[in-house]
């Protein structure tokens, strides 16, 4: 339940879809009853029938073990070079952290209005710069853009949080024009950090094709990467590789690297495939911060090298992903 002053507020953005949904623990969006409902977690270890994501071809997941890597902005970025392969296929953006949403504001929507529905019930993802996307950021209640005032906080025990996933997963319609137009060929999951309920929740009923970890280069990063990479196994999903972040600084005067959060060669410890490694950007921050994803940005100049071996680099990885998701 909701225990803080935001708890009405919240509440009322929720049931705003419909006034005749019950919210509760087993509807905590607020939306109205469709059918089929979405599956469930059998409460006295039954077996579970993993289910691919209705309208989504290939789903894969970006994770870190560790809050503050990078991973939202890799997520993001990594969706528009998948966008921008010469396939082009479509792409969209699950944000899955209920606590902490990062996708709004990388992707310009944190003012945005709320999700509509389909006429079936079904959340319709919000669209900038060509890619749908679905995020809890756009469920709760938000200050004006000119107030001092906070964002309404979610504050819910771990069942709440576990149905809000199950929602989020199979109540979301990422058919083009709101049900009428194709599907997606990826879905690309932001998950939030750590090994708790909401991995656990989408291991356990989603069949997802692969899991792309962000870490930077220091040991206190790629320590708890192993427990993140050893979760995936424990509830199989396959591990597609590793991008590093912050892997080094281009000088920008004699184009020397400079590796301020150590070695690269630590990740080779992991034993998990190699997808880029990102050098420290500035445009990237810059560009997260105002909504531009920093691949949309185009060879500017800002950045110099860097910045094209950013690029570059996720223009690789995201081959590298597409790739492997085909096989």
């Amino acid at each position: 339940m909701f225990t803080s002053k935001f708890v009405g507020r919240c509440a009322a953005t929720l049931r705003n879809f419909t006034s005749a949904a019950i919210q509760g623990h087993e509807n905590p969006l607020g939306l109205p009853s469709r059918s089929p409902s979405v599956p469930q977690i059998p409460r006295r270890g039954g077996p579970i029938q993993k289910r691919c994501i209705p309208h989504v071809k290939r789903t894969i997941v970006v994770a870190s073990g560790k809050g503050g890597v990078g991973k939202s902005t890799i997520a993001v970025n990594l969706a528009f070079s998948l966008a921008m392969l010469p396939q082009r296929p479509r792409v969209g953006i699950l944000d899955l952290d209920i606590f902490g949403p990062s996708v709004p504001t990388l992707m310009g929507l944190q003012h945005s209005d709320d999700p509509r529905l389909t006429s079936a019930g079904a959340l319709i993802p919000i669209t900038n710069h060509g890619v749908p996307t679905m995020s809890m950021g756009y469920l709760v209640p938000k200050p004006p853009p000119d107030s001092t005032e906070f964002e309404g906080a979610i504050v819910w025990r771990g069942l709440m949080v576990q149905k809000a996933v199950q929602q989020l997963l199979f109540d979301v319609d990422w058919r083009d024009t709101g049900g009428s137009g194709p599907e997606l060929d990826v879905l690309i999951i932001d998950m939030p950090p750590g090994t708790g309920d909401v991995p656990l929740t989408l291991g356990q009923l989603v069949v997802v094709d692969g899991a792309v970890i962000v870490s930077t280069p220091q040991d206190v990063a790629l320590t708890d990467v192993k427990r993140g990479i050893s979760m995936f196994k424990k509830i199989s999903i396959p591990i597609t590789g590793l991008i590093l972040n912050q892997a080094s600084f281009l000088c920008p005067s004699c184009n020397t690297a400079h590796e301020l959060f150590g070695t690269p060669t630590n990740a080779s410890r992991l034993g998990i495939t190699l997808l880029a490694q990102l050098p420290v950007v500035e445009g990237v921050s810059w560009g997260g911060d105002r909504g531009i994803p920093y691949v949309l940005e185009g060879t500017n100049g800002k950045d110099g090298r860097a910045g094209e071996m950013w690029r570059d680099a996720m223009s690789a990885a995201a081959s590298k992903v597409w790739g492997l998701v085909q096989s």
